[in-house]
């Protein structure tokens, strides 16, 4: 049992991965990733010749079963259902830790991914990002590898005309996009605000029916640097803003009265932001405020 618990605390992080990928959910992935472990702690070890493909191929389907029944309650979300940030502490990573970002866990990413059904998704993630074979994806999936070769092309031109994430962008452009833009909405500077949005940008935001959020996306640049605008107004020195990797990317921490009102994750191209994804849901900044009290 000792080799057995070394094992699994080893690939832990990386469960937690491909369940979080999977989900957008920390606190669901945590609960795919216990309920793994109670199966690996009652199997019989010494029948599994490959423990690590063993315990991935678990929590895959754990994570396939657990978002069948999250798409019923996401259906009936109030306003749109954008996927839990996370904050990651080191702002210089280690080279193990880019390795674990490697596969695109960015908040526009995550968000497209929801056009997927959850078998989709995870023939998608495996392959795409995990570069699983095709025969492992069968596998994982009780499929042919033809049907599965055929799920994961589907499901890249469905994302492809869905919105997804255009381009990756370098993190020195970015940070510096994001720096000036952060800037910008600490001061109030509305000229520098518009014109770091593209001209067809857009803002989605999750409230969760908690708090009020927008019931449709706002479009173009004006608008939106409107909107920070006047928070700037309202506010004044009640709101601070902090740059901090949302999700592998630069983006925005952004404070009322010293408690965390929101997580902004940014796309850009380098120049300009095209699309910002507030999330303003009280529930889904829990764990992030908590770490600033």
């Amino acid at each position: 049992m000792e080799d057995a618990t070394k094992i699994f605390e080893g690939l832990r992080r990386r469960l937690q991965g491909i369940a979080y990928r999977m989900l957008g959910s920390v606190a669901e992935a945590e609960d795919v990733v216990q309920d793994v472990w109670l199966r690996w702690h009652d199997a019989d070890q010494l029948g599994i010749a490959n423990p690590e493909a063993w315990l991935v191929t678990t929590t895959t389907r754990a994570s396939i079963d657990h978002l069948r029944s999250a798409k019923a309650r996401r259906e009936s979300y109030v306003g749109f259902w954008l996927p839990e940030p996370q904050i990651d502490e080191a702002q210089h990573p280690s080279p193990e830790q880019e390795l674990e970002r490697a596969g695109d866990l960015s908040v526009a990413f995550l968000t497209v991914l929801e056009r997927l059904s959850p078998e989709a998704r995870a023939a998608f993630l495996m392959r795409e990002v995990f570069d699983a074979d095709y025969s492992d994806i069968a596998s994982t999936l009780g499929k042919s590898e033809a049907s599965s070769r055929q799920l994961v092309s589907r499901s890249k031109a469905l994302l492809r005309d869905g919105g997804a994430p255009r381009r990756k962008v370098p993190a020195a452009a970015q940070y510096t996009v994001m720096r000036q833009f952060s800037d910008a909405m600490q001061s109030g500077d509305f000229a520098a605000l518009q014109f770091l949005l593209a001209d067809d940008a857009q803002l989605v935001g999750d409230g969760g029916g908690k708090v009020t959020s927008f019931p449709k996306p706002l479009l173009g640049a004006r608008r939106i640097a409107q909107l920070f605008f006047a928070a700037h107004r309202r506010y004044q020195d009640a709101q601070r803003v902090e740059l901090a990797l949302v999700n592998g990317q630069w983006g925005v921490l952004r404070f009322i009265h010293g408690e965390l009102e929101s997580v902004l994750a940014y796309e850009t191209d380098g120049e300009r932001i095209l699309q910002i994804h507030a999330q303003r849901n009280p529930d889904k900044l829990a764990r992030i405020a908590a770490a600033f009290l």
